[in-house]
């Protein structure tokens, strides 16, 4: 029996003027923006997908996943049907929707796609009352650069219209290909629904030594992990390569079942969010316990009894142990990069290894042009985000298998490797305090002000007595990046302090705020001495946040009486 091909519409609709990316192709606001704004989701796939010309659209592959909070599953029916009426050939999607970031990543570079659309909205709340995410991944698997960005932004505040297929209807449980007929179309449209694992873990195996981390796990000498998925995109990937794989017992992972509001917390990995992981780790039980946020990009890395690995400190001690991975020491090491806020741990990691260090705006965009024109072979943030030239995006399973790869290797805990590290290069003693939904006037101005402060020429060499310590200004700047690939500036990315003794002070806004802003404030000090190194990070660094409080005024300007989040 001939099938009736499904119908194409042209749907009229009003522009939005708030549908700017924020960074990396993403739209992220408020899920209830989402659902109660006419066409708010259609205008801005519809902006994404123009954004692409229409000779590369017409026919051609692209990947869809979500981290699978509320919203997902009629967002991504949303986006099958207007792929299909916008002219493109095959969608490439997780089972029931669900492919983690760098999953996606993966597909988009195994199968060369042209893109990936990304439903989530990273370690942000989900649920009726979370938050919702749209982001676009360009043909190397990354994050869209800021060209195509404002181009897609540029197209959403003129959209008349949309086209879609409201009539087309995919099954996301069933793996295997399904074909669709449209009117006016040659080629049927077709939708591969495919396992959320398989590929991604493909190339895991071909990166690390396996072997090593199932003996690790099983052996003799066996660790006892505990990994927390935070009911988000994890879950699967955590029982399938790190119990079923590599052997860890079915309970050592939790959270493992995704869901639409995470459970009711933030899918943060950070000592503030991640309680649960936190507690059982204090216990002493595990050696080794770890966390993803909601679409698996980012992670948390703890030793026994809750020893905290901070983000900086991770990425450092990851790029002097590269050769405990076998993708290294096949491909070789060109280059590190990391961005600006990210302590300079990594700085002292490869002066000894003679390797160059690329400094960069906050953003994965950065990174994979640096990693397509092979400068970069590993490169992370201070957010909790690290991963290397094997795919475009941040990768936080990647991270924890080189973890293991390293505790397999050297067979020393967690808190040894990072004492020894400390020892070697000295340590960094770093935080980040995040002041959470402020009236985005508010830190709009704490920002225009500081910055004509500490860029004023009357600034440098000034001195601030906190107790009995003492910090000379050195220099300052509102941090520019000139990429060394095509030459693009990047301006105005957060103001840095230098002192004389290579202390820092940073203030940032970031850019996934949204409706409410977020201003953050980061403080590093370097301590060579090994006997200073068992210090408090918070005693450490008071006299430098005592500074930056001064200066900023902001708990004065903005009413709070301390930060949301310290991590």
């Amino acid at each position: 029996m001939e099938r009736t091909p499904i119908p194409v519409l042209t749907v009229q609709t009003t522009p939005y003027e708030d549908q700017r990316p924020t960074g990396g192709g993403g739209l992220r606001r408020p899920t209830g923006l989402f659902e109660s704004q006419r066409n708010y989701l259609p205008n801005f796939v519809q902006s994404l997908l123009s954004s692409v010309d229409l000779r590369d659209r017409q026919g051609c592959t692209m990947v869809v996943g979500s981290d699978g909070r509320y919203f997902s599953k009629t967002a991504i029916e949303i986006v099958v049907q207007m792929a299909a009426a916008n002219g493109i050939g095959r969608l490439v999607i997780g089972q029931n929707g669900i492919l983690s970031t760098p999953a996606v990543s993966c597909i988009i570079r195994k199968i060369k796609a042209a893109g990936g659309i990304i439903l989530t909205a990273s370690h942000s709340p989900g649920g009726p009352g979370g938050e919702f995410g749209v982001k676009f991944e360009v043909a190397n698997g990354g994050p869209a650069p800021d060209i195509v960005s404002e181009k897609i932004y540029q197209i959403s505040k003129t959209l008349e219209e949309y086209t879609i297929c409201p009539d087309l209807r995919v099954d996301l449980s069933r793996i295997g290909r399904q074909e669709f007929d449209l009117e006016n179309k040659f080629k049927p449209f077709r939708v591969e629904i495919v396992d959320s694992v398989d590929i991604y873990l493909n190339l895991l195996r071909s990166i690390f030594d396996f072997n090593a981390i199932r003996n690790l796990l099983t052996g003799p000498n066996q660790i006892k992990i505990r990994i927390d998925a935070m009911n988000g995109v994890m879950g699967p990937y955590v029982r399938r390569i790190l119990c079923d794989e590599l052997g860890a017992p079915a309970n050592s992972a939790i959270n493992c079942i995704p869901l639409e509001d995470f459970g009711g917390q933030p899918p943060d990995p950070n000592l503030t969010y991640a309680t649960a992981l936190l507690e059982a780790m204090r216990g002493g039980e595990y050696g080794f316990g770890a966390a993803f946020d909601a679409d698996g990009d980012r992670y948390m890395i703890l030793g026994q009894n809750g020893f905290f690995v901070n983000a900086s400190d991770s990425l450092a001690i990851i790029a002097a142990n590269l050769s405990c991975i076998p993708y290294f020491c096949q491909m070789g090491v060109r280059g590190f990069g990391r961005s600006m806020p990210t302590s300079t741990a990594l700085d002292k990691v490869a002066k000894v290894m003679k390797i160059p260090v690329y400094e960069t705006p906050t953003g994965w965009r950065y990174f994979s042009n640096l990693m397509d024109s092979g400068r970069c072979s590993l490169c992370g943030e201070e957010s909790f985000g690290t991963g290397s030239d094997h795919l475009r995006e941040k990768d936080g399973l990647w991270a924890v298998l080189v973890w293991l790869s390293i505790l397999a290797a050297r067979k020393q805990s967690v808190e040894e490797i990072v004492r020894d590290h400390w020892t070697k290069f000295g340590r960094h003693y770093y935080c980040r305090f995040d002041y959470e939904a402020l009236e985005p006037r508010t830190a709009y101005f704490i920002m225009r002000d500081l910055e004509a402060l500490v860029t004023d020429k009357s600034f440098s060499h000034q001195q601030f007595a906190v107790g009995n310590s003492i910090y000379s200004v050195e220099r300052t700047d509102s941090f520019e990046y000139i990429d060394p690939v095509d030459g693009t500036v990047t301006k105005r990315q957060g103001l840095r302090i230098i002192f004389s003794d290579a202390s820092r002070l940073i203030f940032r806004m970031s850019a996934s705020s949204h409706v409410r802003a977020t201003l953050r404030i980061y403080a590093e000090s370097y301590e060579k001495d090994p006997s200073q190194h068992n210090k408090e990070p918070q005693a450490v660094l008071s006299p430098l946040i005592a500074i930056a409080l001064k200066i900023s005024q902001i708990h004065e300007r903005t009413g709070r009486k301390g930060p949301t989040v310290i991590t």
